[in-house]
């Protein structure tokens, strides 16, 4: 028999709801989920690994084990094999009965050069140039200010234009991007009505390559810094447009070509303040004829608490470049800043849009 005022004795028979430390099957399903949230780095690091050490591309053909795996990248098969092991866990390979690795489909993005390869973006974010940053993002919180200025004493730009490497993984990175959105863009916007597009900013030009390849009739002009530019020709001989395009280096703070029907702008202002983006608007409006279009590809913050990618790109702009994503009522009021009127938003099937505006 209980005494009186003694303390219930538990017993194996489920929970003792008289204990403080109960918890509730959904108090355990919240704490699970957070904790994944939490630990969301942790499959960041692993996959830059093994994007850094090559796995996927080791693994195209046929399955391998950690041992075998570990004397191709010279690294230490024991630790290589719980690497291996982990990332079997969220599915990017698999291991049969006999201890081999091979690639799952999602794994298969891992490879470069495949459609769709996200090899480059994992380079980024989990290599030197992203990852240190994101580190500092109670540093960009409260100051406004860039975490990879704070780090490296110069901009993302500037830190580019001097380190070779880092650009070269950059570029990837924005071709991984652009690979998952080209497709996107020129199947949601009707380009027929354009004999000449300027894509201002456009990189390696993986945008403009798709947009002369689904249009025969179309001209293009590639606009971006000299040590960028110069990497396009390949892209463009590849695509088979090389001889619709002209490459032309500058500064788009400065210039940019004239003669265009249509000004492309694809993931450009959200690297920006609102004042620089407002400065860039007012060269391309300097630039265009009066009946040209412009064309943003940028990610549009949708209102309320509904997830979307560009909500955390957003501080990936803040920690790296002090850009934004910004919502249609901000991109509405850039653009007449510019010196635009916005005339459409137009919804890609992705998380970017076209915002389409025209000179005042």
């Amino acid at each position: 028999m209980t005494a009186p005022h003694s303390k219930p004795v538990a017993s194996d028979q489920g929970p003792n709801p008289n204990r403080n430390d109960f918890q509730a099957p959904e108090d355990l399903r919240a704490g699970e989920t957070l904790m994944q949230m939490i630990n969301g780095f942790q499959v960041t690091q692993a996959l830059y690994v093994a994007a850094t050490l090559g796995i996927a591309e080791l693994l195209k053909d046929r399955f391998r084990t950690a041992p075998d795996l570990a004397e191709a990248t010279h690294t230490h098969a024991p630790s290589l094999y719980r690497l291996l092991r982990a990332l079997a866990s969220v599915g990017v390979v698999t291991e049969d009965e006999a201890g081999r690795f091979g690639l799952t489909p999602l794994g298969q993005l891992l490879r470069p050069g495949v459609p769709g390869s996200l090899r480059g973006w994992a380079l980024l974010m989990g290599g030197p140039s992203g990852w240190p940053t994101w580190e500092h993002l109670l540093y960009s919180v409260q100051t406004g200010e860039s975490a990879f200025r704070h780090n490296h004493g110069m901009s993302v730009w500037e830190y580019r234009e001097q380190h070779p490497e880092a650009n070269a993984i950059f570029n990837e990175a924005m071709l991984s991007l652009s690979a998952l959105e080209v497709d996107a863009i020129v199947r949601a916007y009707d380009f027929s009505r354009i004999t000449t597009l300027v894509d201002v900013a456009g990189g390696h030009g993986a945008l403009l390559a798709g947009v002369l390849r689904a249009n025969p009739h179309m001209q293009g002009i590639l606009f971006d810094r000299p040590h960028v530019v110069e990497g396009a020709r390949a892209v463009l001989e590849a695509a088979g447009v090389a001889d619709r395009c002209r490459l032309v280096a500058g500064d788009m703070f400065d210039s940019v070509p004239s003669g265009g029907d249509a000004y492309m702008l694809k993931s450009i202002l959200h690297d920006w303040s609102d004042d620089r983006s407002v400065a860039i608007l007012q060269t391309c409006r300097t630039s265009m004829p009066p009946h040209a279009k412009l064309l943003l590809g940028e990610r549009v913050i949708p209102p309320g608490n509904m997830a979307h990618p560009g909500k955390f790109m957003d501080l990936h702009m803040l920690v790296a470049v002090e850009g934004r994503e910004r919502t249609a009522a901000e991109y509405e009021a850039l653009l007449a800043a510019g010196g635009f009127t916005l005339t459409g938003i137009i919804a890609t099937g992705r998380p970017m849009s076209i915002i389409e505006g025209v000179a005042r």
